[in-house]
């Protein structure tokens, strides 16, 4: 199997599909996660967000879970990869899609940058709609030397980033973003959370504009690097870093990984 390539399900099989014009089809729903060399990191969340996403937007005619099913059964055992799965609208009808990719070197830090604009998101909840949006943002931030933008609330608050959920610490406190604001529900956040209560962290939400952060740790957090630290912020604050604590949480979050089924 080419390490990228795009299939189509017809209801029973993934089928080779031909590159298709993205400005002739909408994407109604998409999910990315990472298996390396036969583990991913909660790949239950990652399968249900998809399909509620799916059944949610009217299109309950599809087995997404035999769809699923079919692309967990497609990932090499061995090496790394980032699979997508997408609904995709078009003229001719709807499609259930998968786009088999390498995945790209994990990276341990990020640099962010404020996005400067409004707010290029339109269904801040669903993780897809807005991806070609936010992947633009982030496109606009790099030529100012970043790697992501961060999407602020129309009173400056922090929300997330556009490939990313922002979290910070404080002392030994774990704060995540207010979530009165809306946002994509990070399955790599829920982990750590649920991770960080288990082992007795206090976890606290906040409202905090960027300056808020300055002499803060602050992580993002995304399915394809895990958690990395911010080791800068265009024109934003200095951030900090407690040594250890990131490696640490990078070991435990990697040992939530489990062997992805197999189809019988």
């Amino acid at each position: 199997m080419s390490t990228a390539a795009l299939f189509q399900w017809t209801g029973s099989a993934l089928e080779p599909l031909d590159y298709c014009d993205p400005t002739e089809e909408t994407l109604e729903a998409a999910d990315s996660w990472r298996v390396h060399d036969g583990k991913a990191l909660a790949l239950d969340l990652h399968r249900a967000r998809f399909t509620d996403t799916v059944l949610s937007r009217g299109f309950d005619e599809f087995d997404a879970a035999a769809f699923c099913d079919a692309v967990v059964g497609a990932i090499p055992q061995e090496g790394a990869w980032f699979p997508r799965v997408e609904l995709v609208s078009r003229r001719g009808g709807i499609q259930l899609r998968f786009l088999h990719r390498e995945a790209p070197q994990r990276t341990r830090s990020v640099t962010l940058a404020t996005h400067e604009g409004d707010d290029p998101r339109r269904e801040p909840r669903v993780k897809g709609p807005d991806l070609r949006a936010l992947l633009a943002v982030r496109t606009a931030v790099q030529e100012r030397g970043a790697d992501d933008a961060v999407i602020l609330s129309p009173e400056g608050y922090l929300v997330e980033g556009a490939t990313s959920s922002i979290v910070w610490w404080v002392g030994d406190e774990l704060c995540v973003v207010d979530e009165e604001f809306p946002r994509i529900p990070s399955v790599t956040e829920r982990s750590l959370l649920a991770l960080a209560l288990a082992l007795g962290v206090t976890v606290t939400t906040q409202r905090v504009r960027p300056a808020d952060l300055d002499g803060r740790e602050v992580w993002a957090l995304g399915a394809l690097h895990g958690i990395r630290i911010v080791t800068g912020w265009v024109d934003g604050p200095e951030t900090a870093e407690l040594p250890g604590r990131l490696r640490l949480w990078r070991d435990r979050l990697d040992a939530l990984r489990k062997p992805i089924p197999r189809p019988s």
